[in-house]
């Protein structure tokens, strides 16, 4: 699932979600219900609609899952520590 998820490209980073660590959990429960919790890199982020409808639309084309809940949280808060070693390194970071 989560390789799935890295077709999700924040628009403003150009970087997938997986990598810059905004994927917090995902959660495959019966009947192929999927719940996945995010955040967004800022709070009040203008792009917050489109980022859920991503992952959801993503997340629902895969085998088995009939439908999808995206979460959006603000906690824990987001942080570049959250990011992976490619993420940090494609944005210079490193």
């Amino acid at each position: 699932m989560r390789e799935a998820l890295k077709s999700v490209i924040d628009p403003e980073l150009g970087l997938n979600v997986v990598d810059l660590g905004l994927i917090y959990d995902v959660h495959i429960g019966d009947g192929g219900h999927v719940e996945v919790t995010m955040t967004l890199t800022t709070p009040g982020c203008p792009l917050h609609g489109s980022m859920a409808d991503g992952v959801r639309e993503v997340v629902a084309m895969l085998p088995g899952v009939r439908s999808v809940d995206v979460h959006l949280v603000g906690e824990p808060p987001w942080g570049p520590e959250r990011m992976s070693r490619d993420a940090l390194r494609a944005l210079g970071w490193t």
